[in-house]
């Protein structure tokens, strides 16, 4: 027992020197964002609807999403070679630049307020949809030591057209139980409207 005990606090040190190690700079990521800044914002809150915005996003998520995006795990017609010369340490301060900003809030359209906060809060158990805030956390900080992203404040659009690009199989980088995919298949357009735009407001 003593030895297994001892294997495993080295393990368990080991893996935290190399968690330790592998961060990203957030100042030194500032100065690599600078071509993100014509669709994200310089500050990773964009303007436009259809393109994130990436202020305040867990730096594990956006982490995640880079990587996917340079490996063609994840295809973005926009970003197509743009990360192809990023070191992993340039993901990671670009990660930690985005992670430290804070996102700028939106509103959501009164009307649909109720379907989308009925959906985000409680789900649809009579179609084996969970709820949102299950993941996304109720105030829709999301879960950043877990990987899931913060969503509260991101554009409606946005938050619209990825849903709809993990239900027709067009996004699939939502690990191997496919939460986003089973979810955004069972829900109709009138119903995902409504919780994009809910989320929209969401702080």
């Amino acid at each position: 027992m003593k030895k297994l005990f001892l294997s495993l606090a080295t393990i368990l040190m080991a893996v935290t020197s190399v968690t330790a190690t592998a961060q990203g700079d957030a100042a030194a990521g500032e100065g690599k964002v600078a071509v993100c800044a014509a669709c994200h914002g310089t500050d990773g809150n964009s303007e436009l609807g259809s393109n994130p915005k990436l202020a305040g996003q867990g730096e594990r998520y956006l982490l995640k999403q880079l990587r996917d995006i340079k490996s063609g795990a994840r295809e973005v017609a926009l970003m197509t070679g743009l990360l192809d010369n990023r070191t992993e340490q340039d993901l990671m301060d670009m990660a930690a630049f985005y992670a430290a900003q804070e996102i700028t809030l939106q509103g959501a359209d009164p009307e649909l307020v109720p379907l989308g906060e009925q959906i985000y809060r409680a789900g649809i158990t009579d179609l084996g949809v969970a709820a949102c805030s299950a993941c996304h956390s109720p105030t829709g900080s999301g879960m950043a030591q877990a990987g899931f992203p913060a969503l509260g404040g991101q554009h409606a659009e946005y938050i619209e057209s990825q849903m709809k690009a993990f239900r027709s199989g067009a996004r699939d980088n939502d690990g191997d139980s496919a939460p986003m995919r089973i979810v955004s298949e069972r829900l109709t357009d009138a119903e995902i409207e409504a919780l994009a735009s809910y989320i929209s407001g969401l702080n």
